[in-house]
């Protein structure tokens, strides 16, 4: 699906400007045109449609790795059968959410946003986007919009990451990235090693399992796996004795307090929970299996702890339609992949479910009146604002709940400053920086995923107004306490005298507005 607003339709100024649409700039449309009506706002994504990671992962097997009454909208219920619902399902349920509430007509797909620079004389960023337009190729213009909200998410859509494994080239079958999936991949039949053991690794395992002669997982450290029931009981009970949007609330409220617990539980009591994980994998695959290969060397959590719908991959294992091996990779060869311990395992096509990218603003070269903005030299305000940046805040849900409630907190809180600069009468917001502040990374997962980028995204604090608790109610708590007037460094619009020759004739609105 594309969106009905056409990419040649946008205006010359937009008042606010979001990038990306998926979840969190679907959630950040809605929150603007329903708590800054008075604002005009485009939403430009880069992709042909809508949808963010679930357009882009086509692999099999593929869903959320959280419960989707948590990861849904909290304005729109979830309609669907599942709690751990598949990739489809919420695509369709993006799509159904734009269009009730006329957002789409607002998306601009095609619209990849390449750089963004502010000027401090007009008090406005210059957008500069690329379309292909028929046979031409790519072709660039430029908008311009008071207020940039980036909500790209973290990773790099163009690139996963490729560990070069070495002898690649010599190797007889097919190997594929599940972040690009062949279309017309035919694995039936076929022995498969998916490489890895995260949450995709632990989805597509047991999806391929289903028709693939065999599939071995090939890890080379154990992950935490945890099972969830694919549909949630007390939800469907719920449901069918309250009105939809109540129950949808509480059903929420009480997942993310159980994800929530579950979190501090396995950081506050490391060994309990590690007793825990263990001896309900046991029950399905054996103390053996679980010792050798779902036991990590780390604390739960310490990474992230990965879902297994329904038990299917232990189940799976336990048919003997997925073998487990952990091991370290010494090389590919025409067979398949050769292992440090000397044993090939034979396979027809490889699967690198090796994780992705960090990336932190899709590729975006943001400057501030020509010179380049580093997300690592500056600290992220309240979840939202970098530092000494004006006008601009970027979207970074949680990693260890689901991401779509720090999404929305951080939408409500633009929403916030939108309106306070209108009742202020301002043109600028900054969160200055604060001197002294002991600087932490953004995310605290020692997943490789997360070593291999954080240096490159914003830090944090350890304190307010620059710590994410990673803790919802603490988060909402923070968030709602921010004192706009005292926080963030205003300059008022009186200080851009000269109208904004963009506005049509007897607006009085100026750049900043």
């Amino acid at each position: 699906m594309t969106s009905s607003a056409n990419p040649s339709s946008l205006p010359d100024h937009i008042e606010v400007v979001i990038v990306g649409a998926g979840i969190s700039g679907i959630d950040a449309a809605y929150r603007v045109q329903s708590q800054c009506p008075d604002r005009s706002y485009a939403v430009l994504e880069a992709r042909e449609s809508l949808g963010g990671t679930w357009d882009l992962f086509r692999y099999p097997g593929v869903r959320a790795d959280s419960d989707i009454y948590t990861l849904s909208f909290p304005f729109q219920p979830w309609t669907g059968g599942n709690s751990m619902a598949d990739g489809g399902e919420i695509l369709g349920y993006l799509r159904r959410t734009v269009e009730q509430f006329g957002i789409d007509r607002h998306i601009h797909c095609g619209t990849k946003v390449v750089a963004a620079d502010w000027c401090s004389e007009t008090a406005r960023w210059t957008v500069t986007i690329e379309r292909t337009e028929g046979e031409d190729g790519p072709k660039r213009s430029t908008v311009t919009c008071s207020f940039l909200f980036t909500c790209t998410g973290y990773y790099d859509y163009e690139r996963g990451h490729d560990p070069q494994f070495p002898g690649v080239e010599s190797f007889a079958g097919r190997v594929v990235h599940p972040q690009f999936w062949p279309d017309e991949l035919d694995y039936a039949g076929k022995r498969v090693v998916v490489i890895g053991s995260g949450a995709t690794a632990i989805t597509v395992v047991p999806a391929m399992a289903r028709d693939a002669a065999k599939v071995t997982m090939l890890q080379r450290t154990p992950t935490w796996v945890s099972s969830l029931p694919r549909r949630d009981r007390f939800a469907d009970k719920l449901r069918r004795r309250l009105p939809a949007g109540l129950a949808h609330r509480v059903v929420r409220a009480r997942n993310a307090a159980y994800a929530n617990g579950f979190y501090h539980y396995c950081r506050r009591f490391p060994d309990r929970a590690r007793t825990l994980l263990t001896t309900a994998a046991a029950r399905r695959i054996g103390e053996d299996a679980v010792r050798e290969h779902f036991t990590p060397p780390y604390a739960p959590w310490d990474q992230r702890v990965c879902i297994t719908a329904d038990a299917d991959l232990f189940k799976a294992i336990k048919r003997e339609e997925v073998d487990v091996v952990t091991d370290h990779i010494d090389g590919f060869v025409a067979e398949g992949i050769r292992l440090r311990s000397g044993a090939v395992l034979p396979a027809d096509i490889v699967v690198t479910a090796t994780g992705l990218r960090m990336l932190a603003l899709g590729h975006i070269d943001v400057s501030v009146d020509g010179r380049p903005v580093e997300p690592a030299r500056h600290m992220l305000w309240r979840g939202a604002m970098l530092s000494d940046v004006p006008n601009f805040a970027l979207c970074f849900g949680y990693v260890n709940l689901s991401w779509t409630m720090r999404a929305d907190l951080t939408a409500r809180l633009v929403c916030r400053i939108l309106n306070h600069m209108r009742r202020a009468d301002l043109a600028v917001v900054t969160a200055p920086a604060e001197p002294g502040v002991p600087e932490k990374p953004m995310i605290e997962l020692a997943s490789s995923y997360v070593q291999r980028g954080v240096a490159t995204f914003p830090r944090q604090g350890d304190r307010s107004p620059w710590r994410m608790h990673q803790t919802y109610p603490l988060d909402a708590a923070d968030v709602a306490r921010a004192n706009l007037r005292r926080e963030l460094r205003g300059v008022p619009r009186a200080s851009f005298a000269r109208p904004y020759a963009g506005s049509p004739a007897g607006d009085d609105r100026r750049p900043g507005g």
